[in-house]
C-alpha cells in the first residue's frame, strides 16, 4: 500500500511541475506579445522629452532612473560634453568615450580617465553614467585636474536609465548597471561613435589609437572587439556556454568600439523572430529567452546577437584588452609579447588584491602618479623596480606591461618640454 501511495504521490507532483512549467511559458508568451504590441504605439506617440525636461535632468542628481529608452530621442544632457575649456577650433573630432560606474567604482573609473588623459593627443569628450550619488564626486575630482590637462577633455555626467519595464532586472544583470552600455545607442543619439570601457580598464598609449579603427570597418561591420580567450583550451564559452557566442571563444565586451549610427539603423538576424530586428527591438526579447542560460550578463547577449551576426563584428587582437587570462596560465597574447600592452583591462578585482600583482602595480603606478609630474621618474621607473619583484607567470611577462608603456611616456616628457617654454 504504501507503494502505491508513494507512486501516486510522485505522479501527482509531475503533473503540478508540468502544469507549472506550462502555465510560466504562457504567461512569458503574452509578455512578448503585449511589448511587442506597445513599443511601436508608444515610440510613435511620444518620440522625446522637451528640451526643457532634459536641463532639469542634467542639473539635478535625483533623477528618476527607470525612463522608457524608446523617449529618449537626444542626448540626455545635451551639448554637455562641449564645455568653456574645450579648444575654440579643433583640428579634429573629439574622440568619444562612455563608462558606466556604479556602486564603489569611482576612484576606479577616475584613474581610467586619468590614464586616457595622460596619454592622448587628441580632445576626449567623456561620457560618463553613474548612480546620483557619484556624480558630485566625478566633478569635484575632474575639475581639479591641473589646467594643462583639464583643457583637453570635456565630460557629461548622466544618470543611470532602464527601460521602465524590466528596469530592475537589466540592473542586476551580471555586476550593478554594467548592462547600460547596451542602451547606449539609443540613449546617445547625437553621438555617431563611441569608444566604451569597463571602469578597470587602463589606456597605456593614446586612446585615439584604438579610435582609428574606426576607418578600418567595412560596410556592414557596426562594432570591434576582442577574443575571449586567445587559448581555447582555457576558453570559457567554448566549454561551459548554454547559449550561442561569436567565434570559438567568444568575445570580451570590456573594450569596445561602437558606430552607434551603423547599430541604431541596421536590421540583424536573431532566433527571436522571423524577420530581423534592430537594435530597440532585440535587447527585450533576448533577455526574455536567455536570461536563465547567461553567467556574464550583457557580454553574453552581444556573443549571441554577434553570433547571429559575424559580418557586423571586426576583431581587435589582444594587446587591445589585456586581462588575466593572457598570462595567468602562461603567455598567449603573442600580439602583446611582440608589441606590449596597448590597453590593460584588469578583470576579476585584480587590481584591488595581491592575485595578480602585476596588474596591481600598473594600476597604482598611474593611480598615485600627480598629473603634472615628471612622467619617467614618478610613473615609469618605479613601476619597472615594482615589477621586478613579481614572479608570477604574469609577472615573468613583466615587459609586456611596460613595452608600449615606456613610449608613451617618452612622448609624454617630450610634450612637457614643448610646453614649457610656452608657460615661462
Amino acid at each position: 500500500m504504501r507503494r502505491y501511495l508513494r507512486v501516486l504521490f510522485v505522479c501527482t507532483l509531475l503533473v503540478f511541475c508540468s502544469l507549472l512549467y506550462i502555465f510560466n511559458q504562457l504567461v512569458s508568451s503574452l509578455e512578448r506579445a503585449d511589448h511587442r504590441e506597445r513599443a511601436p504605439r508608444t515610440r510613435a506617440a511620444d518620440t522625446g522629452l522637451s528640451e526643457r525636461a532634459q536641463d532639469d535632468r542634467c542639473g539635478s542628481d535625483s533623477v528618476t532612473h527607470w525612463e522608457p529608452y524608446w523617449r529618449i530621442s537626444r542626448d540626455v544632457c545635451p551639448n554637455h560634453c562641449v564645455t568653456d575649456s574645450a579648444p575654440r577650433s579643433a583640428p579634429q573630432d573629439p574622440v568619444q568615450l562612455a563608462v558606466v560606474a556604479c556602486g564603489s567604482r569611482l576612484e576606479e573609473t577616475l584613474v581610467m580617465l586619468k590614464s586616457a588623459v595622460l596619454f592622448s593627443h587628441r580632445h576626449l569628450c567623456f561620457h560618463i553614467f553613474s548612480e546620483d550619488h557619484l556624480h558630485a564626486g566625478f566633478r569635484q575630482e575632474l575639475e581639479s585636474w591641473p589646467q594643462r590637462f583639464r583643457s583637453t577633455f570635456s565630460y557629461s555626467v548622466y544618470p543611470i536609465v532602464f527601460p521602465s519595464e524590466n528596469a530592475r532586472e537589466w540592473k542586476r544583470l551580471f555586476k550593478p548597471c554594467a548592462s547600460q552600455r547596451l542602451f547606449l545607442p539609443l540613449l546617445l543619439k547625437q553621438v555617431d561613435s563611441v569608444l566604451y570601457v569597463d571602469t578597470d580598464v587602463l589606456f597605456l598609449r593614446p586612446l585615439e589609437d584604438v579610435w582609428s579603427f574606426l576607418s578600418r570597418f567595412n560596410s556592414s561591420q557596426v562594432a570591434a572587439m576582442s577574443p575571449e580567450h586567445e587559448e581555447p583550451r582555457i576558453g570559457w564559452y567554448n566549454r561551459f556556454a548554454r547559449h550561442p557566442y561569436y567565434g570559438q571563444t567568444g568575445v570580451n565586451s570590456g573594450v569596445m568600439l561602437m558606430n552607434m549610427t551603423r547599430i541604431r539603423h541596421t536590421l540583424f538576424k536573431n532566433d527571436l523572430a522571423a524577420v530581423d530586428l534592430k537594435w530597440a527591438d532585440l535587447l527585450m526579447p533576448l533577455l526574455h529567452k536567455y536570461k536563465l542560460n547567461i553567467t556574464w550578463g550583457d557580454q553574453d547577449l552581444l556573443n549571441i546577437i554577434f553570433h547571429y551576426n559575424p559580418e557586423s563584428l571586426l576583431l581587435m587582437e589582444c594587446l587591445w584588452n589585456y586581462r588575466p587570462d593572457h598570462c595567468i596560465y602562461g603567455s598567449n597574447c603573442i600580439s602583446a609579447e611582440h608589441s606590449g600592452v596597448y590597453i590593460l583591462h584588469g578583470n576579476r578585482g585584480v587590481y584591488h588584491d595581491d592575485k595578480q600583482p602585476a596588474f596591481r602595480a600598473v594600476y597604482d603606478a598611474i593611480k598615485q602618479f600627480p598629473l603634472d609630474g615628471d612622467p619617467l621618474r614618478g610613473l615609469l621607473l618605479p613601476l619597472e623596480e615594482k615589477l621586478k619583484s613579481d614572479h608570477s607567470y604574469c609577472g615573468r611577462s613583466r615587459l609586456v606591461f611596460t613595452k608600449r608603456l615606456r613610449q608613451s611616456v617618452t612622448e609624454l616628457q617630450e610634450e612637457q618640454e614643448r610646453s614649457r617654454p610656452a608657460e615661462v
